[in-house]
């Protein structure tokens, strides 16, 4: 789990000891970081097609999908918003001024990027063994761009590994979604470790769905991973049309992938000092996502 977390760091790191002076340079990879993420969107819309067994017991997965997804983050967004009014966060990038009409076709762009890769590795019945492993490279890629852009915006190491809006809101996220997945199991008729354990994958939903599948099975692997995957996707939404205003909300709803995959579009929608607010929310929230999930399926 940790060597996992170096892994993720390293580029961010590395990134980090780059300086640049030219504006050339940076203008250029400010472009690149905003192509890369429709890239590495498209290939999560690939990932999706290649989903195996989510046929099987449907509808089952749809109801409990639906609630334990709609329970938290009506748990989340409750408390979030607070924080924005307590803890004001500067935004700096130009998307804040834009019309919401526009903001929230920024947002659909985003959608329907994902939504194309899934029409795509459909349609065509692609082998898609090789997309997790792009994402991944790609991904590393975009955190190395991210660090040299950190380097380069002023902020020093402290501000960016030790930042206390980020604490706050991962502790936020933690104190409303276990509750949440309290009152989805009682919905359900669950066990209450089971709606625990759902309600701590934070967005993470790769693992969220290996942990709760090996444990509980293949339905509410199916579960796990659908909810944790509807949570990304509606962060992608809501992060153009919702930081400008509602920094925190945004960063926080992103749960566990504010230091990864929603990363750069917190960057790209919110301004570089909004980045290292997501990285320590996202990296809290990462690091007690396999702890607190075991920890529940254990009981």
């Amino acid at each position: 789990m940790f060597s996992g977390m170096l892994y993720i760091f390293l580029p961010l790191i590395i990134g980090y000891l780059i300086t640049v002076k030219k504006p050339a340079v940076l203008a250029f990879i400010n472009t690149q970081t905003s192509r890369l993420v429709l890239v590495i969107l498209t290939l999560m819309g690939l990932s999706l097609a290649g989903l195996d067994n989510i046929g099987q017991n449907l509808n089952q997965i749809i109801t409990y999908t639906l609630v334990f997804f709609l329970v938290i983050s009506g748990c989340n967004l409750l408390a979030l918003p607070l924080l924005d009014r307590l803890m004001p966060t500067e935004t700096e990038h130009g998307h804040q001024t834009l019309p919401l009409r526009d903001m929230v076709m920024e947002s659909m762009k985003l959608i329907f990027v994902v939504a194309g890769g899934l029409i795509v590795g459909l349609a065509t019945g692609i082998e898609l063994g090789w997309v997790d492993q792009a994402s991944e490279i790609i991904l590393l890629l975009l955190l190395f761009l991210i660090g040299i852009q950190l380097r380069n915006s002023g902020m020093t190491l402290k501000q960016i590994l030790l930042n206390k809006k980020g604490i706050i809101i991962a502790l936020t996220i933690i104190a409303t979604s276990l509750p949440g997945g309290l009152i989805a199991a009682w919905v359900l008729d669950l066990p209450y470790n089971q709606g625990l354990a759902m309600a701590s994958g934070f967005g993470w939903y790769s693992l969220a769905g290996i942990l709760i599948g090996d444990s509980l099975g293949p339905v509410m692997g199916g579960v796990a991973f659908l909810n944790e995957l509807l949570r990304e996707l509606v962060a992608l939404s809501l992060i153009p049309m919702m930081i400008s205003r509602y920094p925190s909300t945004a960063i926080g709803y992103a749960g566990a992938t504010a230091m990864d995959f929603t990363l750069p579009v917190i960057q790209n929608c919110g301004g570089i000092r909004c980045v290292p607010i997501a990285i320590v929310s996202g990296f809290i929230l990462s690091l007690l996502v396999p702890v607190l999930m075991l920890f529940f399926l254990s009981l």
